[in-house]
């Protein structure tokens, strides 16, 4: 078969799934969704029968400001006709306008701009800095952790399976994520964090060679369960940091650019990172990171000879995107949009929550929502296959809902409407959530 004749077998609807059986590689453990998505716009994906699906994780958590927003339509079409991209080591005006932009929305400490394409890319370079800065080379992070899948980036990653792969960058330590919910250390009947960070410094002095670089982490921790560390953890976290000449690299990837009530995450606790990732907000729909660090450690690394030389570093179609995603929050107050929105979510789950013995916990703050699931409340046990039929079956009526598949997390629904949601679709993707949670329940 030529591959003209193959393309167009694989637009009937007979042909698709054998097509797409027959040459596509499966990258994670559970499978493609069933439904064959033929466009998107605003809060809806579009299927090949004509179906609108209401999107509650925003694409993979990047379609921001809902999918084809008119600003950044405008802006790839004008970008794209003009200037695209260039020799890595030529800049234009975009890449810039943006690095300027960015840290106008920053403490004053945040200076220095890296413009990349992807989150596990931006974190691998930062944590590349970190280790050049300091001389070292040991990476700490959560055990519920997701930083990408390259080669720093995935050894600092946690909540999946290591399995197959053979060894990881040697030097990553794991500690224990502050789940209040499941806690490690309780006292009283409460968590006791404080306990249980000290405990685990105590083991990483233990296991550390003398070489700790940095600590990576995610202000509130998204594949890993949407499980948000308690107040006063990170900057206790800061001060063990600091206590052991260790950096602290906040991966932004799914809090910033508004989307928890605040421009960042780490706003809330008044921590500010000594480096800052961003990717999947900052592109609204497309492949945009950024890497954001002082003055200091940008100069030190400079000076030791720092190389990130990407085929897509500095892009300026990359760029244009960004600064319009930061230019469309910042004139639209998106950070109080994503507020207010995300507390009429929350009190839609916490509503439900009261009429669903399954629901055993609701997490999470503006619009990165969580709930998750339990067989009973007293003993917690998870709800995997609970979970999994309710997602099935809020697809089948018309709601996009995404089910953490990680080990320690496989009950637990994340939750991240783009900020241009409306509340008439946020209640109507309660009122499906809450169809398909009696349904399931009646039927086991």
């Amino acid at each position: 078969m030529s591959a003209t004749t193959d393309i167009q077998a694989a637009t009937t609807a007979g042909e698709f799934w054998p097509t797409a059986r027959r040459h596509l590689i499966r990258y994670a453990r559970n499978d493609f969704a069933p439904t064959i998505i033929e466009r998107a716009a605003g809060s809806h994906v579009y299927d090949s029968d004509g179906r609108a699906i209401l999107d509650f994780t925003s694409g993979q958590m990047s379609a921001l400001l809902g999918h084809s927003h008119p600003a950044i339509v405008e802006c790839v079409s004008r970008q794209i006709a003009t200037l695209d991209h260039l020799f890595s080591w030529m800049l234009s005006r975009p890449v810039v306008d943006l690095a300027a932009a960015l840290a106008a929305t920053l403490p004053s400490t945040l200076s220095k701009v890296m413009l990349l394409s992807t989150g596990g890319e931006s974190n691998e370079a930062a944590i590349r800095m970190a280790k050049l800065y300091t001389g070292r080379h040991e990476i700490v992070a959560f055990d519920q952790s997701y930083h990408g899948v390259t080669h720093a980036s995935v050894a600092a990653t946690y909540s999946m399976s290591r399995t197959g792969y053979g060894p990881v960058a040697p030097g990553n330590i794991i500690i224990p994520t502050p789940n209040a919910y499941r806690p490690v250390f309780e006292r009283d009947g409460h968590h006791d964090w404080r306990a249980e960070l000290d405990f685990a410094f105590t083991m990483v002095d233990r296991q550390s060679v003398g070489s700790l670089a940095a600590f990576i982490a995610e202000p509130i921790l998204s594949t890993g369960g949407i499980i948000e560390p308690p107040p006063g953890y990170f900057a206790a976290l800061r001060q063990k940091c600091a206590e052991r000449g260790m950096l602290l690299i906040f991966d932004e990837a799914q809090t910033g650019l508004c989307r928890t009530g605040d421009w960042y995450g780490f706003e809330r606790d008044g921590v500010v990172p000594d480096i800052l990732t961003l990717s999947k907000t900052l592109g609204a729909d497309l492949p945009v990171a950024a890497v954001i660090t002082s003055d200091e450690i940008e100069a030190v690394c400079h000076d030791r000879g720092f190389y990130f030389g990407t085929t897509h570093v500095s892009d300026p179609l990359a760029a244009a995107v960004g600064l319009t995603v930061v230019n469309v929050l910042a004139e639209n107050g998106f950070d109080q949009t994503a507020r207010r929105l995300g507390d009429r979510l929350r009190g839609g789950l916490l509503e439900l929550r009261s009429r669903h013995e399954q629901i055993g916990d609701v997490r999470g703050r503006g619009l990165l929502q969580g709930i998750e699931l339990v067989t009973d409340r007293a003993t917690k046990t998870p709800a995997g296959e609970f979970g999994t039929e309710v997602t099935r079956t809020c697809l089948d009526n018309g709601l996009h809902l995404n089910i953490v598949q990680f080990p320690g997390s496989s009950s637990i629904f994340r939750m991240a409407p783009p900020l241009t949601t409306t509340e008439a679709e946020l209640d109507r993707g309660l009122d499906i959530l809450d169809h398909a949670l009696t349904t399931v329940a009646r039927r086991g």
